[in-house]
């Protein structure tokens, strides 16, 4: 019996497609995810808030000339990219302590253009 094995090479790679809160105020985009949405080809994101619901929306952009963007830090190694977003936290009064963790999203239509929707964690 023949066997047509590969190696594995991508130890790090973090397969999920779920958006992340970390306890260090980013928000974290996993290598599945950034690849399947292609992020790599975005250097911003613009973030909306719903108090009401407790819903963050993710709007990735190349337009240099927003106001309120935050710079996609993006891994070296192609393992996916992250924002860190202090003052949204602040400014919304979210805890990332409390709200860390993986969520998952939808693409939503606004007003705004299409947003990655997420909703945080009832306290």
């Amino acid at each position: 019996m023949d066997y047509n094995f590969s190696k594995f090479e991508s130890t790090h790679g973090r397969y999920e497609s779920r958006i992340t809160i970390t306890s260090s105020n980013s928000i974290g985009f996993p290598t599945k995810f950034y690849k399947e949405n292609k992020i790599g080809d975005y250097k911003y994101v613009i973030l909306y808030f719903d108090a009401e619901k407790k819903a963050i929306g993710v709007q990735f952009s190349n337009n240099d000339g927003e106001p309120h963007k935050f710079t996609i830090i993006k891994s070296k190694n192609g393992y996916g990219g992250s924002v860190v977003v202090t003052s949204f936290f602040k400014k919304h009064e979210i805890d990332p302590k409390a709200n860390k963790g993986k969520y998952d999203w939808k693409k939503v239509e606004t007003p705004f253009g299409i947003l990655f929707v997420f909703e945080l964690r009832k306290e």
